[in-house]
């Protein structure tokens, strides 16, 4: 049934897009795509920075000019394979990124985000990426001025208090020994100018992660590891890796990697709450006959919500499902989200 309602509602989707663009604005944009393709792959693959660049400046002119068809908010790009573009779970904007690499000491994001109005016209935020200017990157709130850049790969959309919030997940490839991922709140102010960041975080200060207090999260790991961050729908909270020093030096991010734990965010009452273990595996021997049944079970994946009075923690799934969900992220340990 969910299955179905998904694949329901991505039609639907698809077919209110497509009523808004013209047969004619649409060919018209799939002209200007294919123009552009070229440039937005030199400006990964091209093997000189100077290419690189200039090829980064004839992709930016050609998107814009591209993005001011009418309705092109309605057309995504899908040839053009080297960018990210995402749409809000709500279809309200569309937020472009990608990277633009001098050498493996300099990486800057670049990004835009395209509102959705309702005349068709281009409202576009440029996104402008300060991290190499940044001595500590979590320790405010942003515009779209002061971006702490990342290539995005999921947006959640959660609600408190009648007010939308719109989660970021994204990379960055930071430099040559290590990557970092971020987790970006993004919300938008009675102008609707974007702001991002914020007091959206409780967890408890360690070795591994930003101090508190925190306006953004990152997970900072060896370049070789691939520790996984992403937002997992089934569990309803967002997944990453346990991460350890593999010298015990963790104030030297380049030394971390995924020790086969997990650690969460869940969102309770307009703040992403610290899950210190998703999938727990203690196991109570008391009281088991293993001849006569009953074997002993994994205990179930627990949440833990904001500290109150007597307030008990309780389980989210059964524990076969436990078992299974660890079994298909430890097979994924060799797969980057984007």
């Amino acid at each position: 049934m969910k299955f179905f309602l998904s694949v329901l509602f991505s039609v639907i989707n698809t077919i209110a897009f497509t009523q808004h663009l013209t047969e004619a604005n649409r060919n018209n944009l799939q002209k200007m795509e294919a123009e552009i393709i070229p440039y937005a792959n030199n400006m990964i693959m091209a093997e000189e920075a100077l290419d690189r660049y200039r090829a980064d400046s004839f992709f930016t002119r050609g998107l814009v000019k591209a993005l001011k068809t009418p309705y092109s908010f309605y057309y995504n790009f899908d040839s053009v394979t080297t960018i990210s573009k995402l749409y809000a779970p709500d279809s309200s904007f569309k937020i472009f990124t990608w990277q633009l690499v001098k050498d493996y000491s300099s990486i800057r994001q670049k990004g835009a985000i395209q509102m959705n109005t309702a005349d068709g016209s281009l409202k576009l935020i440029p996104l402008f990426d300060v991290s190499d200017d940044t001595e500590n990157p979590v320790d405010s709130i942003r515009t779209a001025q002061r971006w702490i850049g990342a290539l995005y790969y999921k947006i959640i959309l959660t609600t408190y208090n009648n007010k939308k919030y719109y989660t970021l997940i994204g990379l960055d490839e930071n430099n040559e020994k290590s990557n970092k991922k971020w987790i970006e709140v993004l919300t938008f102010d009675k102008n609707a100018n974007p702001v991002l960041g914020g007091r959206y975080f409780q967890y408890p200060n360690d070795e591994i992660k930003p101090k508190q207090p925190a306006f953004r999260f990152c997970l900072e790991y060896k370049k070789e590891a691939r520790a996984k961050l992403n937002y997992d729908t089934d569990l309803g909270m967002i997944v990453f890796d346990h991460l350890i020093s593999e010298s015990k030096e963790p104030e030297q991010k380049q030394t971390l990697i995924p020790d086969g734990d997990y650690e969460g965010f869940k969102w309770v009452n307009g703040i992403w709450v610290y899950v210190y273990k998703v999938f727990d595996y203690a196991i109570d021997m008391n009281g088991v006959d293993p001849i006569l049944g009953n074997p002993p079970v994994p205990k179930p994946i627990k949440e833990t919500k904001p500290s109150k009075k007597n307030q008990k923690e309780e389980p989210i799934d059964n524990p076969y499902k436990v078992n299974e969900k660890r079994k298909q992220y430890n097979n994924q340990k060799t797969k980057e989200e984007y």
